[in-house]
């Protein structure tokens, strides 16, 4: 059985007690970065043998943890938060084990898109996530699809090309388009700032901006 854990985005308490039940019961420990998901486990009094899985090398780790699965073993995926599969490394372990009928089971469980999509005050019925834009080839084609999009439309993005995504953001949407920013979500400095993307450019101008961010953007007001 491979089990898909979803791990806190900041607020340590933020964990299932199922999650927490899983990961003292399985064989071992699938993560993204060894080191910050020790530190997880060791919050929790949780020892576990741990399985190097990232960008990097989950090409290479596929085939040998797919071996482990199907000799007996029981093993969670984790990342270094979130949900292991959304803008995390998941997808391609996922989808070998269900090619080789390895059992997986998905966890319900932290990630940072749905509560930044509540507090935004935006429309939430119906809605598209981007995850991050593409950093250079097809970003453009992107973002004149995302301008057309009538629903509300999630991205995720780093602090550095913040102001960069809100500029190109409100080029091809317009400067009027409502918006909101989340930064720090669940941890101390917690921020939710919210306006039109003309606005929020400005503001973020003068800020130091740090910590994971979703954007979270108004769909395209029907003519």
């Amino acid at each position: 059985m491979l089990y898909i854990v979803p791990t806190p985005i900041g607020n340590l308490k933020d964990i299932t007690l199922r999650a927490l039940e899983i990961l003292q019961s399985v064989d071992a420990v699938i993560a993204e970065d060894t080191r910050k998901s020790g530190q997880l486990l060791k919050h929790y009094n949780i020892e576990k043998r741990f399985i190097s899985f990232h960008q990097h090398n989950e090409h290479k780790v596929v085939t040998s943890i797919c071996d482990k699965l199907e000799s007996g073993q029981n093993m969670a995926l984790i990342t270094d938060a979130g949900t292991p599969g959304i803008s995390d490394p998941g997808f391609l372990l996922v989808r070998a084990c269900i090619l080789a009928k390895i059992e997986v089971c998905s966890l319900p469980g932290a990630t940072a898109f749905v509560p930044a999509l509540v507090n935004s005050g935006l429309p939430s019925e119906r809605f598209c996530f981007e995850g991050f834009l593409p950093v250079k080839k097809g970003r453009q084609t992107r973002l004149e699809q995302l301008a057309i999009e009538s629903r509300t439309i999630i991205l995720y993005e780093s602090p550095h090309r913040l102001l960069k995504t809100l500029g190109q953001l409100k080029n091809y949407l317009g400067a009027e388009r409502r918006a909101s920013v989340s930064r720090e979500l669940t941890k101390l400095f917690e921020e939710h700032k919210r306006g039109t993307l003309e606005e929020l450019e400005h503001y973020f101008t003068t800020q130091n901006i740090r910590g994971e961010i979703v954007v979270v953007v108004e769909g395209c007001p029907s003519k």
